[in-house]
């Protein structure tokens, strides 16, 4: 059974039992001892381990998974460091409830030794893959821009240059009928010319880059223009390290974030929030890499709109996917693909009256600072 001292001991009118807030949770929340003995599992980690908690409480937690669980090995990194992780992707698997992907949240306990796992199973998990492969998205339409800068571009220069020598001679009707090809034949040549930043597969040159810097100088650009009228909000971490990446395109990542979250606030009382901070033990392991990468930086941009509707959440960064009548819908492809390039991730939450984008980056080392 559980040790009397595992259980937090509520307050004098602090309201219910913690063991009853953890049991409302939608994912499985377990805390074991220095043994690896589960001493607590809410009502999600019952129906995640298909066990009661009669049966699971004062089990070793490496009888309940296969040989060389990573879960296993996070548990002891936390009670070695005495810090508190966070790993994307991870496979969790026993011979009850087979493998499952999910995210790991793990932290010291209460106790010596006692170390509390929270795992994001299924959907919230691959949530942040859904984010991984956006690069891919995004990167999915380089070779139709290759193929558009060569194939396109030079038979519209063509029949802008006939259409130019008609209009020497073109009257009326025939008149307006030249323009019109030369207006379109613009038009797509100017599209083209936004596709063709997606086939440039050359590495980004990065250094280290002040984030407060950047933000600042999109915010600049986008309170003089596109976002005038809307209150931006700046809630920063001062002791930020410098971010592993490329001044200019994150600018670039941060005005289209702006654009959209501007174009998404109400005319009346619209507002952007940015906000920075510090996000300890977050890593991941990119698509065809056992190596986890380090993504402690983390910028979210909010908006007070109406939210993303449902339909389009799935294939919000994809090329070509908008809301707006008169979008390209290349604005958050193209922020998908700068963010991969810099090794980090993109993801967003939606509800109506706040829409949250949050972009994790890798922080520089402190010789790369030097």
């Amino acid at each position: 059974m559980r040790s009397a001292a595992a259980r937090p001991l509520p307050l004098p009118g602090a309201g219910p039992d913690p063991d009853t807030i953890l049991g409302l949770l939608p994912f499985p929340v377990a805390l074991v001892d220095g043994e690896d003995r589960l001493l607590y599992l809410n009502g999600a980690g019952e129906d995640f381990f298909s066990a009661s908690a009669a049966t699971a409480l004062g089990r070793r937690l490496r009888d309940m998974l296969v040989p060389d669980s990573p879960l296993l090995a996070l548990v002891d990194q936390v009670r070695a460091s005495g810090a508190s992780f966070t790993e994307h992707g991870v496979t969790v698997d026993s011979p009850r409830i087979g493998p499952r992907a999910v995210s790991i949240e793990l932290g010291p306990g209460p106790n010596p030794g006692e170390v509390v796992i929270a795992l994001r199973p299924r959907g919230i998990a691959g949530k942040i893959d859904r984010q991984l492969t956006h690069r891919h998205a995004a990167r999915s339409v380089t070779a139709m821009a290759a193929m558009l800068a060569h194939e396109v571009k030079n038979p519209l220069s063509g029949i802008r240059g006939a259409a130019q020598l008609l209009e020497q001679n073109a009257t009326g009707n025939d008149l307006e009928l030249t323009r019109l090809i030369c207006e379109e034949a613009d038009r797509i040549v100017a599209l083209v010319n936004r596709m063709e930043m997606f086939s440039d597969q050359r590495p980004i040159e990065r250094a280290p880059v002040n984030i407060h810097e950047v933000l600042d100088q999109a915010r600049r650009s986008a309170a003089a223009g596109f976002a005038r009228g809307i209150r931006i909000v700046e809630r920063y971490d001062p002791s930020l390290p410098p971010v592993l990446g490329n001044r200019d395109l994150l600018i670039q990542v941060f005005l289209n974030l702006l654009k959209n979250s501007a174009e998404a606030a109400p005319s009346d009382g619209g507002e952007i929030v940015l906000t920075t901070q510090y996000q300890q033990g977050v890593r991941i392991a990119p698509p065809g890499s056992e190596a986890r990468l380090s993504l402690p930086i983390l910028v979210t941009v909010q908006d007070n709109g109406s939210g993303i509707p449902d339909d389009l959440r799935a294939h919000l960064f994809d090329p070509f996917v908008t809301t707006k009548p008169t979008g390209k819908g290349l604005g958050l492809a193209l922020v998908a693909k700068l963010v991969g390039d810099h090794g980090g991730i993109v993801e967003f939450d939606s509800e109506p009256r706040r829409t949250v984008f949050r972009v994790m980056l890798p922080a520089a080392s402190e010789e790369a600072s030097r």
